[in-house]
């Protein structure tokens, strides 16, 4: 790949750099939320939690080693319900234990990715079990949260796991560059299908979530969008330090926060690590262009769509939780696997 320089006509505009603090990351449309969790659990007890600690149900200090967030004794998040969009869960390392309404379960992580269309209405729950008993359980991943159009707010709801090995990735030796290709394609790479009515799906939305590695004095570029100015395109700066987003110079400021750069389709879009590795992520796509309205794990177009929503809740829990604890894990010894429309599979088959 031939490194371009900050004069190159091609590159997109930087339309604006943010520091982002506490909290989900400021995401464009179609995206509506985006976390990157990093917590350096230690060895699990023999009941898969924290050895001597008891979560408060609000636990999300980010100065602190690890979290539990809504779990009391093993992290993650219990039962809730949600309507109105898909979620992608992008796992780095570590184990994260899936169970919702619909009866689907699975145990995945260390690079396998998920993909959740909540659509009409699903209850599910995300547990961190420390699977380890002699070391540490780092957990790293994305959650991130893509809407959906009107139309397809209320489609039935649907699951599908992607194992690490099938994950698309790219790798460019020369330029000290690798990228995973979670949604959408790169140099012909095209990812793993989403959900059977994601937004992902419509080729003319470009929808593309990319997480990007470069080692120090690595370069990745990524072209310009057919639809152009029309999609929208965001990198944050998640962990390293230096470096160059279309030529110019950006330090990460802080060490638990990531740096946003707000850019568009309208142009190549160039990184590079100046010192040190540089981890980025990469979203971009087309702006459903359609009023958002959101209540807690609600997404619709309208507040009588969301009192709706929270009615149709009351009276079906979307199903109904058929486990017999809210904050579900599987033993130890089990491994990684999905359970869909009650047929499991495993990373090895």
């Amino acid at each position: 790949m031939k490194r371009k320089t900050s004069l190159d006509p091609l590159l997109a505009t930087i339309k604006r750099v943010k520091q982002l603090g506490k909290g989900p990351m400021d995401t464009p449309n179609p995206f509506l939320f985006c976390v990157y969790h990093k917590d350096m659990y230690p060895a699990g007890d023999k009941n898969l939690g924290v050895p001597g600690k008891r979560g408060n149900g609000m636990d999300f200090d980010p100065s602190a080693p690890f979290r539990m967030y809504h779990g009391e004794k093993i992290p993650g998040f219990p039962q809730h319900p949600h309507r109105g969009f898909e979620t992608i869960t992008a796992t780095i390392e570590g184990i994260i234990d899936h169970t919702d309404s619909l009866g689907n379960a699975g145990r995945y992580g260390h690079g396998d990715l998920q993909w959740m269309t909540a659509g009409a209405g699903i209850v599910h729950g995300e547990n961190f079990p420390l699977i380890n008993e002699d070391r540490p359980n780092p957990l790293r991943f994305f959650q991130i949260w893509l809407n959906l159009p009107k139309v397809s707010k209320m489609v039935q709801p649907d699951f599908v796991m992607h194992w690490a090995r099938d994950v698309k990735r790219w790798e460019d030796k020369e330029n000290n560059a690798k990228c995973t290709i979670w949604a959408g394609s790169y140099q012909d790479i095209k990812a793993c299908k989403p959900t059977k009515d994601s937004y992902a799906n419509g080729k003319q939305n470009e929808v593309g979530i990319y997480f990007v590695c470069l080692k120090s004095e690595g370069y990745f570029e990524l072209p310009k969008c057919d639809g152009g100015a029309e999609i929208n395109r965001t990198v944050y700066i998640i962990e390293g330090g230096e470096a160059k987003v279309n030529g110019k110079q950006i330090q990460k400021h802080s060490s638990m926060f990531p740096t946003m750069i707000e850019t568009d389709g309208n142009g190549v879009l160039s990184l590079e690590a100046l010192t040190g590795d540089v981890e980025f992520l990469i979203l971009q796509g087309r702006p459903i262009k359609e009023p958002v309205v959101q209540h807690g794990p609600f997404v619709m177009s309208t507040s009588a769509e969301i009192m709706q929503a929270f009615e149709d809740y009351q009276k079906t829990q979307f199903g109904g939780w058929p486990w017999d604890q809210d904050a579900v894990v599987f033993p130890r010894s089990k491994g990684r696997f999905a359970k869909s429309n009650g047929v499991e599979t495993f990373p090895n088959e």
